[in-house]
């Protein structure tokens, strides 16, 4: 059946998309090839694709198509992420849009309503990722809830545990009050927003006073008074009820009078004021505010540390919801309690940490209010010195989206300073190869000054900590309920852990959890290390680190040998892209628009190593026409009876353009090999585009039409249909990885070939080398009738016109093999290896020979070297006005980017129009 005549992009998607996952395509039984092994790094399964999953899936998918080409066992894993934070925001809001709330439900009735939205709304992006035309083994779709996984991500819990590498700790977390849970650092962004500073007396205790002295620069007394209290700055007034100590600097003279004394917290009933020591530490600077800082450990990263160092005691102010404590007793009496023990009484962090020191009229209530009747009471007696308007950095929860609360809480940690020695060694003596090697020294930096990371969060969905524990405190760490009791005894009455484990701590099994960990399966011994990581540079450390932790530590090796990091894909303008900006672009809107391969070769295409991505709907309209031209193409052979190749070897060819054209492609298959085994997918990409649309479909295939004298006109010999199929058909393979649907759709379309897909087929790997003498003879025809078309069009002469040339003796031989080709292509009235007549000409410079062209009677030299000359005088001013622009520092850092970007745009085109037009005329001699 002949080919359509238009190249329909959706037709052909949806097709092949179900021909090849019916038909198991996506993973062919290769027992005794070489594996290929690449994981996806698993979408959320509330996710919708987006434009970075469509680059990432996109580069993943390039490589399974090739490896897959190179006839390896390629398997590329597919799953999803229970994603537990996202999924249960959504589960709870659909609930609240139905009146009701969690808590309204049992745990697991509330898990089993999560199950319910996941078989019904969940997971709707493996069907966008098909879209895309992602080549995944959906055979073995994973997911981290799934029964396997879990009894995976369960014993590398407890066996970490009983290692000494997992275990319970109070220490500062990320608080998120709206999901009322601890969140990673990795999981909140900091934003600079409109605040205050305030600055408060804190009094000595007794009404003490000392001589308060400040020097200048060179010593020099610019203020001495007698002071009864020690100033502190802060911007979150309400923290100050935990306060600890006042902390100085050692070297700071201007308290060295009070170091050891106690001063006032100058907040909460008159009758019972808290007493806090002053101390010294380095963490205090001198030389800004008045060199004095509050500790407050239970709500201040900086101040945990100072407080850890010296034993300060950490009072926890706020609740689950950051509203003030309404617990425990009266103020009054844990006042006094924490007046003791900042004079010296023993008390255990339990103590400590069930203390309440809001007083009673700030209990209740919400942090912002509590801090407005602080600052209010504060100022009403006398204590406040000022308020100053300030920026300040203020952490949000990325999910949430309401201030992070620094909060001392008891959680899970896992030791991931030792759990990283591991993959630093593998990285650095390359056994993980990251690629672009820029980002090792991030990496290392990361690694090397880790934190112990928090693996507990306060939810209901997600894989439930797998410890029970006993009434007297003791804690029992099991893979079941039944060998927790065994081991705590009988009569033990044990309650099970609330909190589930951080998302990222099971998915950081997925490179060996998902081909059948803990079983030693025939899976996990073929494929497990994988071979590459593709992922975005901005999961290195919520993902990929932990994978290398958690893979070298159970598995003893690598989880991959290769990872690769690409950049953001960027608005146009270079700005990152935000759903607040309004310039997220739907990838899904631009496979209706353009394509899936159009979209897929311009994010290869673009994907240079270490650079963002700028969308440029241009550039994407040119893949969709690239992909057009293509097919064309193909219909043009195949109305020529040019049909699939028989062969994988390349024809005999006796004829040039057809030794030429088979040396082309063997250059194109080791420039793409080449690029690949770099990972410049840029390059590849070029490689094929270049070799398709330059050297196929604008040169081949015109200087095969007809290649000799002897044949009918308009008639294609056998040999050059042979060739020209063989080649066709290279190109499809090559191309394939990038543009898979167009390129199966002409695949089969030219042959009989439905029992041997393209997407089976073998990569080429042409025996013939260029052919030396052929390159050279056609490389040189290129080169003159390209030429030959620009002299025209700048001497105003249309492309038909039939001129004269006089060629150099030299160039007989090569005029007489490539006369036909000459005759059609360079469409010259004669070849004259005579002298030139003197006159006007136009001089054609190819490969060191001079080729003229006479120009007497041919145009009036006169009114063309005039219209010339103003043509170059407007393009020169224009030019020279726009590099006066670029060269005003002020237009450059003051107009906006996008003013800048096209005055460099115009001035380069500007130069290269005054360029040809000096040509131009130097061509009239």
């Amino acid at each position: 059946m002949p080919m359509e005549k238009t190249f329909d992009p959706a037709a052909i998607e949806a097709k092949w998309a179900h021909e090849w996952e019916s038909r198991g395509l996506f993973r062919p039984a290769r027992p005794d090839a070489t594996p290929f092994t690449i994981v996806n790094p698993p979408p959320n399964v509330t996710g919708a694709l987006h434009i970075g999953h469509a680059l990432d899936n996109t580069l993943q998918d390039v490589l399974v198509r090739y490896e897959r080409l190179r006839g390896k066992d390629a398997l590329w894993v597919v799953g999803m992420d229970h994603a537990g934070i996202a999924t249960q925001m959504v589960v709870e809001r659909q609930l609240n849009e139905r009146q009701q709330k969690r808590t309204d439900f049992t745990r697991d009735e509330f898990v089993d309503k999560v199950w319910e939205w996941k078989a019904t709304s969940g997971g709707q992006i493996t069907g966008q990722l098909r879209r895309l035309g992602c080549s995944m083994d959906w055979s073995r779709e994973q997911f981290t809830m799934d029964p396997h996984f879990t009894k995976a991500v369960v014993k590398v819990f407890v066996d970490l545990h009983k290692k000494g590498l997992i275990y319970r700790d109070k220490r500062l977390v990320n608080w998120d009050p709206a999901l009322k849970t601890a969140i990673s650092d990795l999981e909140v962004e900091s934003h600079e927003v409109p605040g205050h500073m305030w600055h408060f007396k804190y009094p000595l205790a007794g009404g003490e006073t000392y001589t308060y002295v400040e020097r200048d620069a060179d010593g020099n007394v610019v203020l001495e008074e007698e002071r009864d209290y020690i100033a502190i700055a802060t911007t979150r007034p309400e923290t100050m009820l935990g306060d600890g100590a006042v902390a100085v600097h050692p070297d700071d003279e201007r308290y060295r009078p009070i170091v050891g004394k106690y001063c006032e917290i100058p907040v909460g009933p008159k009758e019972h004021r808290r007493l806090i020591p002053i101390i010294t530490d380095e963490y205090p600077d001198p030389h800004f505010g008045s060199g004095a800082v509050k500790i407050t450990g239970a709500h201040d990263e900086n101040d945990y540390g100072v407080a850890q160092r010296n034993g300060i005691p950490m009072y926890r102010l706020m609740d689950e919801v950051a509203a003030m404590r309404a617990d425990g007793p009266a103020y009054a009496e844990a006042a006094a309690r924490a007046v003791e023990i900042a004079k010296g009484a023993a008390a255990t962090p339990a103590e400590i940490d069930a203390l309440n020191l809001v007083p009673e009229e700030y209990r209740g209530l919400d942090r912002y209010e509590a801090r407005k009747r602080v600052v209010a009471d504060i100022d009403a007696e006398g204590l406040m010195l000022k308020v100053e308007d300030k920026l300040i950095m203020q952490p949000f929860g990325d999910r949430g989206g309401v201030v992070i609360e620094p909060m001392l809480t008891d959680q899970w940690y896992v030791d991931a300073k030792t759990l990283a020695q591991p993959p630093i060694q593998a990285v650095r003596d390359g056994r993980i190869d990251i690629v672009p090697k820029t980002w090792e020294k991030t990496f290392f930096n990361w690694m090397e000054n880790i934190q112990p990371w928090c693996v507990s969060r306060q939810l209901w969905w997600g894989h439930r900590i797998p410890a029970w524990y006993a009434e007297d405190g003791r804690i029992f760490v099991a893979e079941t309920e039944e060998e927790a009791q065994a081991e705590a005894g009988a009569d033990v009455a044990l309650t099970r852990d609330e909190d589930v484990l951080d998302t990222w701590f099971s998915s950081a099994l997925w490179p060996f959890a998902t081909l059948g960990w803990p079983e030693n399966t025939d899976l996990l011994k073929r494929h497990y290390p994988n071979d590459v990581l593709i992922s975005g540079f901005d999961i290195l450390f919520f993902w990929d680190a932990r994978m290398a932790m958690q893979g070298m530590e159970f598995m003893s090796d690598v989880p991959w040998k290769t990872l690769y990091l690409h950049g953001l894909v960027r608005a146009p303008d270079g700005a990152k892209m935000s759903k607040s900006k309004g310039n997220v672009v739907d990838p899904l809107g631009l496979i209706d628009q353009y394509g899936a391969d159009a979209l897929r070769f311009f994010m290869s295409a673009m994907e240079s190593q270490g650079r963002d991505i700028k969308m440029d709907d241009a550039r994407l309209a040119g893949y969709r026409n690239f992909a057009t031209k293509l097919w064309n193409a193909a219909r043009f052979c195949e109305a020529n009876g040019i049909s699939a190749s028989t062969s994988l070897e390349a024809p005999a060819a006796t004829l040039p353009v057809n030794r030429w054209i088979i040396g082309e492609v063997a250059a194109t298959v080791a420039a793409m090999d080449k690029a690949f085994a770099a990972y410049r997918f840029d390059d590849a990409a070029n490689a094929i585009y270049s070799f398709a649309w330059d050297r196929f479909c604008d040169w081949y295939l015109e200087l095969i039409k007809p290649v000799s004298s002897e044949v009918e006109r308009g008639a294609i010999d056998d040999e050059t249909k042979a060739v020209a199929g063989w080649v066709l058909d290279q190109i499809l393979v090559m191309l394939h990885p990038f543009m898979p649907f167009i390129t199966e759709e002409l695949w089969t379309g030219l042959g009989d070939r439905a029992d041997y897909p393209l997407i089976t087929a073998k990569w080429p790997a042409p025996a013939a080398a260029r052919d030396a003498d052929a390159s050279a003879d056609i490389d040189w025809l290129i080169k003159l009738v390209s030429e030959l078309r620009t002299a025209k069009a700048e001497l105003g002469l249309p492309p038909g016109a039939r001129l004269t040339a006089h060629f150099p003796a030299s160039l007989n031989a090569r005029a007489g093999k490539l006369a036909p080709q000459l005759d059609r292509l360079a469409r010259l009235e004669s070849i004259s290896f005579d002298p030139a007549p003197a006159g006007a000409s136009a001089q054609l410079v190819v490969e060191g020979e001079t080729i003229t062209i006479p120009l007497e009677g041919v145009i009036d030299i006169a009114a063309e070297r005039d219209r010339l000359t103003k043509a170059l005088s407007a393009a020169v001013k224009e030019r020279d006005g726009l590099a006066g622009r670029l060269n005003n520092p002020s237009f450059v850092e003051r107009a906006k980017p996008e003013a800048v970007e096209k005055a460099r745009a115009d001035h380069a085109a500007k130069d290269a129009e005054a360029d040809r037009l000096t040509a131009a005329l130097a061509r009239l001699g």
